[in-house]
């Protein structure tokens, strides 16, 4: 599996250590400011609910102490501090769960990272969500919405261009940038009408 720069999309030297994360001097610095800024860009709704855990380079869920972590264990997650100040993995990831009505609808493939620019699929359905919280995946090529919405099931949706759209809301963890797209909000509203809208398609 090829490993990709958190900070642009080039790929990692076959060479590189389990742990490097970024392919320059110039991504690691970049990467070292946009972590800094993380606290601050999250919604209080995600970092004061204590289910944050760790990710490896592979999204593999870990503890801050770095052993493996579930998305259904609760004794495997841990504060936003205590995960923010973690070393283990190469980044955060938050755990979504039926404790509340906080859910992600996941956009793969749909951003360029080097120009910003958004599909047209991708652009319609974040104007259908709102002023809700988006950032951008770690991959720097799709988009995480965060909302609320009843969502007691995961789907992967299937569009009729052929594009697809995961929803998720319980059971699952998501990898977190804390890389704000445009100018969303750090708030979590409503998203239930793109959500019902998105799920009708199946």
């Amino acid at each position: 599996m090829t490993r990709t720069c958190e900070m642009c999309p080039e790929a990692l030297p076959i060479m590189a250590r389990s742990h490097t994360r970024t392919c320059s001097p110039r991504c690691r610095k970049a990467l070292s400011r946009a972590t800094k800024k993380v606290a601050h860009s999250l919604p209080e709704e995600l970092t004061t609910c204590d289910r944050w855990v760790r990710r490896s380079a592979t999204k593999v869920p870990l503890t801050s102490a770095g052993m493996a972590a579930s998305s259904t264990n609760p004794r495997t997650w841990s504060t936003y501090t205590d995960a923010a100040a973690s070393t283990a993995g190469v980044g955060l990831g938050f755990v979504l769960s039926d404790e509340d009505d906080i859910v992600c609808i996941d956009l793969d493939h749909c951003l360029n990272p080097l120009t910003g620019r958004l599909d047209p699929w991708a652009a319609a359905i974040l104007r259908d969500a709102g002023a809700t919280y988006v950032e951008v995946s770690p991959s720097g090529d799709g988009l995480h919405i965060w909302g609320r919405a009843d969502v007691r099931q995961g789907r992967r949706i299937r569009r009729p261009d052929g594009t697809a759209v995961e929803i998720y809301g319980t059971g699952r963890y998501i990898a977190m940038t804390g890389r704000r797209h445009g100018n969303s909000p750090s708030a979590l509203i409503d998203v239930s009408t793109p959500v019902a809208s998105l799920t009708s398609m199946n």
